[in-house]
């Protein structure tokens, strides 16, 4: 893997933002877990919907690294002023857990998380995620899949198939970010749990060449 990866790295060096995007859609579009996700969170058909976080964050760093992590979870975000109730987001998992039972979901409605946070009120996700504490977080996918058949879900299997596929890319700081092997703190966010959240998600160590946040 270590000469492939290195490879990677050196086709790196002449790629920009839009090719970076490419990137990342073939990437995803090639890994049957992620699509199968993407399909089960468009059926949800919710306001301002995207997987986001390590959705994403952890397939590039995986490509960069010869690795292949877990989906440990499904960050499945979501912009609604008309119902901020915890008992909404806990109806869609349960519903997205029916349909899709293997998969960790967890579903929060960004439009009343600014008040968790004590940040001011958000106006999208693409607003929420500008906060988080990390730039390399701040990147999300949302699908449209035309033609959705999704009879294998619920089964157990993750079967489903589509005709064809939009995926589009949502990325508070750009996409270079991920792909220079750095760990960046939003200026947004305090040190503190920047700081913290490197140390608890072990990033570090399950992604060696990483740069180290203390080092900068």
């Amino acid at each position: 893997m270590g000469d492939m990866t290195d490879a990677i790295a050196l086709n790196l060096l002449q790629l920009d933002e839009y090719d970076f995007q490419k990137l990342i859609i073939k990437w995803l579009l090639e890994d049957e877990q992620r699509c199968h996700a993407l399909l089960a969170a468009q059926q949800m058909q919710l306001n301002d919907w995207m997987l986001a976080a390590g959705f994403v964050r952890n397939l590039v760093w995986d490509k960069l690294h010869g690795l292949q992590t877990p989906l440990n979870d499904i960050d499945l975000i979501y912009f609604d002023l008309s119902d901020l109730s915890i008992e909404r987001d806990r109806a869609i998992e349960a519903e997205l857990k029916r349909i899709a039972p293997t998969f960790p979901w967890s579903v929060k409605n960004q439009a009343r998380m600014h008040l968790r946070n004590e940040h001011p009120q958000y106006c999208s996700c693409l607003d929420a995620m500008s906060y988080w504490p990390e730039k390399q977080t701040a990147v999300a996918v949302s699908s449209q899949f035309s033609r959705l058949s999704a009879s294998g879900f619920g089964s157990g299997s993750e079967s489903g198939s589509v005709s064809s596929t939009e995926l589009i890319l949502h990325c508070s700081f750009g996409l270079s970010c991920l792909f220079d092997l750095s760990l960046q703190q939003n200026p947004k966010a305090c040190r503190s749990l920047f700081k913290q959240r490197v140390k608890n998600k072990r990033w570090l160590q399950t992604y060696p060449k990483l740069r180290d946040n203390d080092k900068w």
